[in-house]
């Protein structure tokens, strides 16, 4: 009787594993990463003039925050406070960008 515990928690363990690892590598090929980028936020002023490039990912199942990140021009990634009055207005610009675009 042993035996036949062991090899059932074996082959329970093996499905396991195998189930783990298939999930981790078709969210993987989704290309999205499953937790959240930010751990703290900037919610100085940073003149436009230094920003090179702004990402906003919006909250999910992988994090609950709305995250911007912007990319300064010395290459230094910055995490935005997306509710600072400045932040809003960038990612309203980028929106109304897009939207524009889009027509």
């Amino acid at each position: 009787m042993n035996a036949k515990i062991t090899a059932a928690t074996l082959l329970l363990a093996l499905f396991l594993f195998t189930n783990r690892e298939t999930e981790g590598v078709s969210l993987a090929r989704m290309g999205g990463e499953l937790r959240c980028q930010c751990i703290n936020t900037h919610s100085r002023f940073i003149p436009p003039r230094n920003i090179q490039d702004v990402k906003l990912t919006q909250s999910g199942p992988h994090c609950k925050n709305v995250e911007v990140i912007a990319t300064l021009k010395d290459g230094r990634e910055v995490c935005l406070e997306p509710t600072a009055p400045w932040v809003k207005l960038i990612i309203q610009a980028i929106l109304d960008r897009a939207q524009g675009n889009a027509l």
